[in-house]
C-alpha cells in the first residue's frame, strides 16, 4: 500500500470464473469506473467523467498492455485487441495518478497484465463456455520454460448472435510473449498480438424502441449492412536490465490496424502506430530519507489512410473523402516519492509534452493540409500518510491535459474536410482518500474535484443515421464525484466451527456529478451522458471446498440526462444477476452466470445530444434481457 491517489488492483480471480466478453465484465466491481456495453464488445469506458459526451471510441483514458501503450498515436482507441481471458490482472490509476505510466490524461490510465510462463495458473488451459444469445466461446493457452527462454501463447475463438437483430459477432484474439534471459539482470521480452473482429452493428433506436422492441435493429443499420471489420497486428518489447540502484525499461511497439467500418458511409482506414519509452525507476537513500523515483521518456506517432466511400448494402460505393492523418507526440515526465518519515510520504511529479496532429485531405483539388501542435507542462503534488500496513490517508493535486485527436479536429464545413481550431483540455483535479483494511471491514473511497477548462464536449448532429458528432471546446465545467469500494466480512464458520466457509457483503458506490459553469448556452446544466448514481452490490458465499454463490444487484436510481439542456432524463432501473460455480481439485472449475434475471428493459448507453426536443434521438442502445451462461475450465 504505497501509491499515492486513487489506484484499484483488479486480479483475474475476480473474473475469471464468470461471463467476461467486454470490459464491463471485468471492471463491474471497480468503483469510480463507468463501463457500459453497447453491443458486442463496443464499450463506452468513462473515468471521472472521461470523454463524457463521446458516443464513440475512447477518449481521456490511456491503455495499456503490460504497461505499453495500446491508443493510437492520436490518443484515440478502443478495446477490440484486449482478451479478458487472456489477462492476469488489472490496474486502473485514475487521474493524475497515471503519470507513472507517462498519463496525463483528466481520466488516468488502465493497465491490463497478461501472465508469463512464470506467472500463469499453469503450464496448460482449456476453457470452453456458452450460452444466451447464441453465445459459444473457447480459449487455450499453453506456457514453457525452457533454460533462459520461456514463452507463452492464448487463443480464444468467440461467437455470438447477438441479443438484436444484426448484432452478430466472430472474434479470434491471439496473445503472447516470450521471455529471453540474456545475461544476469538483463530480460528482453516480446509481445505479440493479433487481433480478428467481425461485428455486425445494430444500431441505436428511438427511446420509445428501446423499451418496446429492444431487440429490433435501427433500419438503416440493416439496410446499409453496418458493420465494424478490425484486424490489428501488435508487436512490442521490454528490455529490463538491473543496475546497481534501479531497473532501465526500454518499450519499444508497433500497432498496424485496418477497418472496414460501413455506417452512414463505409470508413475504410489503414493505419500504423509506432513508440519507444525509455524509463527508469529506483529507490535510493536522500538526505537520509527513502526517496523511489519513476523518469521517463516516450516518443510515439503514427499515420493513417483514412478513406470514405458512399455505402452500398455495406460494400464501398464511390469515393467521398480521402485523408492522411499523422499524430506525433514527444513526452518527459518524472514521479516521485520522497519519505519525510516512514509513515509520510511527499508526492512530486511532472510531464512535459509536444503533441502534433496533421491532416492532408487528398479528396481536394489541389490538397490541403491543416496542423496543430499543443504543448503543455501537467503538474503534481501529493501527500501520504500510512501509520500502520492496512491503513492509508491520501491528499493530491494534479494537473491533466487532453488533447483532441483527429476524430475530434477533422470536421466537414463549407470548405470541405478540415481541421477545427480546438483548444487542448485543461483540468486542476484534488483528491482526498483513504484505504485499509480494519478486522472484517475493507475499504477504499476518494473524493475528487476537478475544475475544467475547454473541455472536448462531444454531441450527436444525427445519430439515428450514425453521422459522425461534432465536437466543441467548453468555456468552464466542473467534475466531482466519490468512488467507494466496501468490502465486509459478515458471517463465518456457519457450516461449524473451523469450517472456513464465509458470507462477505460487497459495495462499490460512484457519484457522479459533472456540469456546465456559468456556460452561455447551458448555464450550470449537467453534462448529458452518465447518471449522478451507480451502485453494485454483492452478497458472496464461499467456502473452502471450492464452492462458490453470488447474487448481486446493480442499480442506478436514476438514468442520466439524454442532452445538455437537460430537457429528457432516462429512467433508473435494477439489475438481478446470480454467480455460482465450483472449483475441484485438479485444476478442474465450473460456473454459472445469470444476468438481468428480471428480464428488465433498460438504456445501457446511448450518445448525448444538445437538446432532445430539437434533434433527432434515435440515440439508444437498449441493455441486453435475461441471459445464462455457463462454462468449464480445466487447468494442467
Amino acid at each position: 500500500m504505497s501509491t499515492v491517489g486513487a489506484v484499484s488492483f483488479i486480479d483475474a480471480t475476480s473474473f475469471e470464473n464468470r461471463y467476461t466478453n467486454s470490459l464491463p465484465d471485468v471492471l463491474k466491481d471497480t468503483p469510480g469506473v463507468f463501463a457500459q456495453q453497447r453491443y458486442g464488445q463496443e464499450v463506452r469506458l468513462s473515468i471521472r467523467g472521461s470523454g463524457i459526451a463521446r458516443a464513440f471510441h475512447l477518449r481521456g483514458i490511456e491503455i495499456l498492455q503490460d504497461g505499453i501503450p495500446l491508443n493510437l498515436a492520436d490518443g484515440s482507441g478502443d478495446f477490440y485487441q484486449i482478451d479478458p481471458l487472456s489477462l492476469r490482472s488489472v490496474e486502473v490509476y485514475r487521474g493524475g495518478n497515471g503519470l507513472i505510466f507517462g498519463s496525463s490524461t483528466l481520466g488516468g490510465a488502465v493497465n491490463f497484465v497478461t501472465p508469463t510462463a512464470y506467472t500463469a495458473v499453469g503450464s496448460n488451459v482449456v476453457r470452453l463456455e456458452g450460452g444466451s444469445f447464441g453465445a459459444l466461446r473457447t480459449q487455450v493457452q499453453a506456457s514453457r520454460i525452457e533454460g533462459p527462454v520461456d514463452a507463452l501463447i492464448n487463443a480464444t475463438v468467440s461467437h455470438q448472435d447477438g441479443y438484436r437483430s444484426h448484432q452478430n459477432q466472430d472474434y479470434v484474439q491471439l496473445n503472447g510473449n516470450v521471455g529471453i534471459q540474456v545475461a544476469p539482470g538483463i530480460e528482453s521480452r516480446f509481445y505479440l498480438g493479433t487481433a480478428l473482429t467481425r461485428q455486425k452493428l445494430p444500431g441505436s433506436l428511438t427511446l420509445l424502441d428501446a423499451f418496446l422492441n429492444p431487440q429490433r435493429a435501427n433500419p438503416a443499420a440493416v439496410s446499409g449492412n453496418q458493420k465494424r471489420d478490425v484486424r490489428t497486428e501488435r508487436l512490442a518489447n521490454r528490455t529490463s536490465v538491473e543496475l546497481d540502484t534501479g531497473r532501465l525499461d526500454v518499450d519499444s511497439w508497433v500497432i498496424h490496424k485496418r477497418l472496414s467500418h460501413p455506417i452512414f458511409q463505409v470508413l475504410a482506414q489503414d493505419g500504423v502506430t509506432y513508440g519507444v519509452s525509455p524509463h527508469w525507476t529506483g529507490t535510493f537513500d536522500l538526505a537520509g530519507h527513502r526517496n523511489d523515483l519513476t523518469v521517463g521518456a516516450r516518443y510515439v506517432g503514427g499515420t493513417n489512410s483514412a478513406l470514405q466511400f458512399g455505402n452500398v448494402r455495406g460494400r464501398e460505393g464511390a469515393l467521398t473523402a480521402s485523408a492522411r492523418q499523422r499524430a506525433n507526440n514527444y513526452q518527459a515526465f518524472v514521479d516521485n516519492r520522497f519519505w519525510l518519515t516512514p509513515e509520510l510520504a511527499l508526492m512530486t511529479g511532472a510531464k512535459l509534452f509536444h503533441d502534433e496532429r496533421d491532416l492532408e485531405n487528398r479528396f481536394a483539388l489541389p490538397n490541403r493540409r491543416a496542423a496543430r501542435a499543443y504543448d503543455g507542462f501537467s503538474p503534481k503534488f501529493g501527500l501520504l500518510y500510512q501509520p500502520a500496513p492496512t491503513l492509508q490517508v491520501f491528499a493530491d493535486i494534479t494537473q491533466s491535459r487532453d488533447v483532441p485527436d483527429v476524430s475530434d479536429l477533422a470536421q466537414a464545413n463549407l470548405s470541405g474536410l478540415t481541421f477545427v481550431p480546438l483548444r487542448q483540455q485543461k483540468a486542476w483535479t484534488a483528491e482526498l482518500g483513504t484505504r485499509g483494511r480494519s478486522g472484517p471491514v475493507r475499504w477504499d473511497v476518494t473524493y475528487y474535484r476537478s475544475t475544467l477548462r475547454n473541455e472536448l464536449i462531444t454531441f450527436s448532429t444525427d445519430a439515428g443515421l450514425g453521422i459522425p458528432a461534432a465536437t466543441f471546446n467548453a468555456d468552464k465545467t466542473l467534475h466531482q464525484g466519490v468512488e467507494l469500494g466496501l468490502g465486509i466480512d459478515l458471517l463465518r464458520d456457519l457450516s461449524g466451527p473451523g469450517a472456513g466457509d464465509a458470507i462477505t457483503l460487497s459495495q462499490v458506490y460512484t457519484w457522479n456529478d459533472f456540469r456546465f459553469v456559468g456556460d452561455r448556452v447551458y448555464g450550470d446544466n449537467r453534462i448529458g451522458g452518465i447518471p449522478p448514481h451507480v451502485l453494485r452490490t454483492t452478497l458472496g458465499y464461499t467456502h473452502p471446498n471450492g464452492f462458490y454463490l453470488a447474487p448481486a444487484l446493480d442499480l442506478v436510481p436514476e438514468g442520466a440526462f439524454v442532452d445538455h439542456a437537460n430537457t429528457r432524463r432516462l429512467p433508473g432501473f435494477a439489475l438481478i444477476g446470480l454467480q455460482t460455480g465450483m472449483t475441484f481439485p485438479g485444476g478442474l472449475s465450473v460456473y454459472l452466470d445469470a444476468r438481468n434475471l428480471a428480464d428488465l428493459r433498460y438504456v445501457s448507453d446511448f450518445g448525448p445530444v444538445s437538446n432532445a426536443r430539437l434533434v433527432p434521438t434515435a440515440i439508444f442502445f437498449p441493455g441486453e434481457g435475461r441471459s445464462v451462461f455457463a462454462g468449464v475450465r480445466y487447468v494442467f
